[in-house]
């Protein structure tokens, strides 16, 4: 499930720079700009004089500045930590390039961030959002193709000098120039990640890519939406050159770092100009060889065809930008510049007008509103957790605070179970050691900061403590009275359970104010969600700490109320019971995995049964069985129970539905299981039983489930309803979420659908009052 849902995450590089602050530069020297004012006087150029024109005086998002007969161009979008390209900085950038073009005395430029941690982050969305049709978004990219394609065809050497996010539109920029500079730091990262919003990038990148670094490497950039760090994009050939981040000196480092690249990229472009420096690449014997078998139709043939076979069977055909990007490059390739750039405009105007792009985009701003902090800066800072369990969960807690600097102690009540958890966590930092994210230096650093126990010792320190024990609330409270006789006043205990209400977990607290839920999703160093429960009792001041520990442990972080199954597992509870009624109706597993899947779910049904664990679902079914009654009815509990009695309980017993096993990936169905799914077999309506009447029984109980929390408060809003299904359940990014759905399918629609099921099986399809209200009111919708 995790791996499916972890590419929506991606869409968070846009913001990924957010968290760097730019760096505060002199304004430019004012000799520069009179030099080249008078140089321009004195030839007479129609050019507007720099240092008087009123472009200058107004420019808010783009400067220039003159050093010898190199112009130093440097984005900075005010109020913002990082630059977009939105039309302000368009329309400068565009006026300050046919400044330089039009000056003799400039020989060549140098395009640089005035922000550390972003040279540009993509395309401003909103600008995007603003058009009405998709001709407006073709005339948009066709601007951006027209600007970018000047640079291109440039007489002035252009230099992109690249720190910090080059993204989408800011990719485009980069490739567009002669040269590229790069830090080398982990900041610095180069993407198309226009895929992941439901769009391609549309302003040359789908021609200039496959030119620069071979076919295949483009297609896995722009179809993947992958971040490239400098070291790699040098390999590629997406970068030039790479220079080393400086540390600190009379500045910090990351201006110093600033500064060096602009001088670098100086140095290279005057080199450029004088033609003492080459720009083109000496390619090595495997890239000839590429690029020669990439030359030949058929060779390209087969690589398009298998391309769009892997497209397809990821996608399921869902997700129409894809299939747009290789289309694309596959008519810029064989018919020619002219005909791939106008494909490319009109495809990017057709997808932004989509509904997919809309859910997309949608998940996209869900996701900056759930990266800030609703309840403000906490009164003091979490400086050491304490995590009380070292199982998968406490263990992965464990590990994504150590990671981001938390002083961690993680306590066990076995020493076997505590050494497991410390393996983990090892194990969890070594694999990115592996991946080249992390040194063995820093990972040790890192676990230096890890303290593994089997007491209390050290709790009298602790800011915050979350508990990761077994969901039994007897457990629950004897740990809770156990940690309050030793934490400071100021801690915070939270609980990370998944159903359990928070307010029965803090009726035996001393502080129930200081009591608060963090319900994390396994596995927890790969699952972005972070479900954040207060009970009436919760301090607004507990409600920030934790929450700013869930930010700073790089979590998107939804905030709701307590009850049962709080939001996420609330939604999940009627889905998985409607399963197991399908299950008994004589569906097998593999088919429901299909039919869920083709929908949009990440992971089949039935598979998700096996990966939260049989045992799981049990406890949790029953606890939302009593807490809830019929509604949450459908399939026989007992089914579950006789599972957990035989030992079925799913991925980590190595049998559940299916069978698990060591390096096999196509599990067989587990023979097992016959025998059971027999003895709970009940006849099938034959009226709502095609693939599509299941998957929308499974799709309008979760999404009415969804409404019902909405209605009774548990969600303060749709858009954390959304995130959290999305990234919390792997609800199909596509739809952006049930309220989204629920617009783009219509509240009508559904309540039909709902009334239709309701006939056969009653109460469980009762639609909520909110859905009704909805679907008798058309204007109404979840999103305005």
């Amino acid at each position: 499930m995790a791996a499916a849902v972890r590419a929506i995450g991606s869409l968070g590089r846009f913001t990924a720079a957010a968290k760097y602050s730019p760096s505060l530069r002199p304004p430019p020297a004012a000799s520069h700009r009179v030099s080249w004012a008078r140089g321009m006087e004195h030839k007479g150029y129609a050019c507007r004089n720099i240092s008087t024109s009123t472009a200058l005086q107004t420019r808010t998002h783009v400067s220039c500045d003159i050093k010898g007969d190199v112009a130093v161009v440097r984005f900075n979008t005010p109020n913002s930590k990082v630059n977009t390209l939105s039309r302000q900085l368009s329309s400068e950038f565009t006026d300050v390039m046919n400044e330089i073009w039009a000056n003799e005395a400039v020989k060549s430029a140098v395009l640089i961030s005035s922000k550390p941690g972003s040279f540009i982050a993509g395309a401003d969305i909103d600008m995007i959002e603003a058009c009405k049709t998709s001709q407006e978004v073709t005339q948009l990219s066709q601007e951006g193709q027209k600007m970018l394609e000047k640079i291109e065809q440039s007489p002035k050497p252009v230099v992109a000098a690249i720190s910090g996010s080059c993204l989408g539109g800011g990719l485009e920029v980069a490739i567009a120039c002669h040269y590229r500079i790069a830090t080398k730091d982990k900041k610095t990262i180069l993407g198309t990640p226009e895929v992941l919003l439901g769009l391609l990038p549309g302003a040359g990148a789908t021609q200039r890519l496959p030119k620069m670094v071979g076919l295949p490497a483009a297609f896995d950039m722009m179809l993947t939406g992958r971040n490239i760090r400098a070291d790699r994009a040098k390999k590629m050939g997406l970068v030039d050159q790479l220079v080393d981040p400086l540390g600190p000196g009379m500045k910090a480092p990351e201006a110093r770092t600033i500064e060096y690249l602009e001088e670098v990229a100086i140095g290279f472009a005057r080199g450029l100009a004088n033609r003492t420096v080459s720009a083109k690449r000496a390619k090595g014997l495997i890239q000839k060889i590429t690029d020669y078998a990439m030359a030949l139709p058929f060779v390209r043939r087969q690589v398009y065809k298998t391309v769009e076979n892997k497209v397809q069977k990821q996608t399921k055909g869902l997700y129409p930008a894809p299939l747009k990007i290789i289309e694309v490059v596959k008519t810029g390739l064989d018919q020619g510049h002219d005909a791939g750039y106008l494909i490319e405009s009109q495809s990017f105007g057709q997808l932004a007008v989509t509904k997919e792009a809309k859910a997309l985009i949608g998940l996209y701003h869900g996701q900056v509103r759930c990266k800030k902090n609703k309840f403000g800066t906490p009164q003091r800072e979490v400086k050491t957790l304490a995590v009380l369990g070292a199982g998968l969960m406490g263990a992965g807690i464990a590990q994504v605070s150590v990671d981001k600097g938390l002083k961690t102690i993680l306590k066990d009540t076995a020493q076997q179970g505590l050494d497991r958890g410390q393996q983990q966590v090892f194990k969890g930092l070594n694999s990115k050691v592996k991946k080249k994210s992390l040194t063995s230096f820093e990972r040790d650093s890192i676990l230096s900061n890890l303290t593994g126990q089997l007491d209390y010792k050290g709790f009298d320190k602790a800011d915050m403590v979350i508990e990761a024990v077994f969901e039994d609330i007897n457990i629950k409270h004897k740990v809770l009275k156990e940690v309050e006789a030793v934490i400071p006043a100021h801690c915070i205990f939270a609980s990370n359970t998944s159903a359990l209400p928070i307010s029965q977990i803090a009726a035996v607290s001393k502080r129930p104010e200081k009591v608060i839920g963090m319900h994390y999703f396994s596995p927890v160093d790969r699952m972005q969600l972070l479900e954040i429960i207060t009970t009436d009792k919760t301090s607004q001041d507990t409600a920030a700490s934790a929450v700013a520990v869930g930010l700073k442990q790089g979590k998107i972080v939804i905030v709701v109320k307590d009850g049962p199954g709080f939001y996420t597992t609330r939604c999940l509870g009627p889905m998985l019971a409607e399963v197991v009624r399908v299950l008994q109706e004589g569906i097998d597993p593999k088919k429901i995995d299909a039919i869920s899947t083709a929908f949009g779910f990440p992971v089949g049904a039935a598979t998700l049964i096996d990966e939260v664990g049989v045992d799981v679902a049990t406890h949790v079914a029953e606890d939302l069985g009593k807490a809830f009654g019929e509604r949450f009815g459908g399939g026989s509990i007992e089914l579950f129970k006789l599972m957990v009695e035989k030992g079925f309980l799913g991925r980590k017993a190595g049998k559940g539905f299916y069978v698990y096993q060591e390096g096999v990936k196509n599990r067989s169905l587990n023979s097992g299981m016959d025998e059971i799914l027999a003895r709970f077999k009940v006849p099938a309506k034959p009226e709502v039983c095609t693939d599509e009447d299941i998957q929308m029984r499974l799709v309008t109980r979760f999404v009415n489930e969804a409404a019902m929390c909405l209605q009774e408060g548990i969600l303060s809003n749709p858009v954390e309803g959304d995130i959290g299904a999305v990234f919390g359940l792997g609800f199909p990014p596509c739809l952006g979420g049930p309220f989204r759905y629920a617009d783009s399918y219509g509240a009508k629609q559904l309540v039909d659908k709902l009334r239709k099921y309701e006939a056969v099986y009653g109460s469980q399809f009762t639609p909520c009052q909110l859905l009704l209200d909805y679907a008798n009111s058309p204007s109404k919708k979840f999103h305005q």
